[in-house]
């Protein structure tokens, strides 16, 4: 059994290497005084990042990416917690085809379902821009916030808001002072999650951004001259910092205090 346990721990430190080590080296190298990405470094200045802070339309993408981001969070999300109680509570006919119809945007290439909202957007007579990059990072994160929810809810207590509503509680007033705590952690998490998927995507604002260019979009624009490659690195490295520390309180959250929390509602419905 160690001998096993060793040979899966040894798996995992090199998987974990071969995902992450390549990462890591785009804060060195973003620190470095050269605009290539070479060894030995040239070296050390943080000069690229004080050429990033400056650069005005870089403060635009960002407003952008982050604009869509907020909306595309809240409505995936909404919608997701409406999805996954329906799912993790009741048994009803066609839940499995409901359930393959949301997973349906996370399932095909993101290039498919770009080209799909693209050829309906423009048939409609509309004009691409930061709505439709929206519209299709609400389909593309609904999905990923689903599965989050489920995990949470899976695990509720349903008792809990039964007793409530017998002890006099409507619907609304049981899914606000006994649901929503519970759930909180996991729509958080979900609202983070999200947010981090719309803010890093690309191929759907590739294909439907206008003249408002969202981050990956800047990014992709500046890299194709040398010379402002270095402030793209120095960005770079700090939306890799952002992300881990969302991605790792998210997860975090998604789980916090689940058994915790149960066990003292109890307690209170039956005092």
């Amino acid at each position: 059994m160690e001998q096993k346990n060793n040979t899966l721990l040894i798996y995992t430190l090199l998987y974990f290497a071969f995902l992450y080590i390549p990462v890591l080296f785009l804060p060195i190298f973003s620190f470095n005084d050269a605009n290539y990405m070479s060894f030995p470094l040239s070296g050390f200045t943080t000069e690229h990042y004080e050429e990033m802070w400056a650069k005005t339309n870089l403060h635009k993408a960002l407003w952008a990416s982050i604009k869509v981001g907020v909306v595309a969070s809240v409505v995936s999300t909404t919608i997701a917690l409406f999805a996954a109680k329906a799912f993790a509570r009741y048994k009803f006919r066609g839940q499995n085809i409901s359930y393959g119809a949301i997973m349906i945007p996370f399932l095909i290439p993101e290039i498919i379902l770009a080209v799909a909202i693209l050829v309906i957007w423009l048939s409609l007579g509309f004009k691409l821009g930061l709505v439709p990059v929206t519209l299709g990072h609400i389909l593309f994160c609904t999905p990923f916030a689903m599965l989050i929810l489920i995990a949470r809810i899976e695990g509720f207590d349903f008792s809990l808001e039964e007793a409530s509503r017998d002890l006099g509680e409507n619907a609304w007033g049981t899914f606000y002072r006994v649901s929503l705590p519970l759930y909180l952690p996991g729509i958080i998490a979900s609202l983070l999650l999200s947010f981090i998927i719309s803010f890093d995507e690309f191929v759907l604002a590739f294909f439907l951004t206008g003249s408002d260019a969202t981050l990956p979009m800047y990014m992709w624009a500046q890299m194709r001259f040398i010379q402002k490659l270095p402030h793209v690195l120095a960005l770079g490295a700090v939306i890799i910092v952002f992300t881990t520390f969302i991605v790792l309180l998210a997860f975090w959250l998604r789980n916090l205090g689940q058994g915790k929390e149960k066990a003292e509602f109890g307690i209170k419905i039956h005092e």
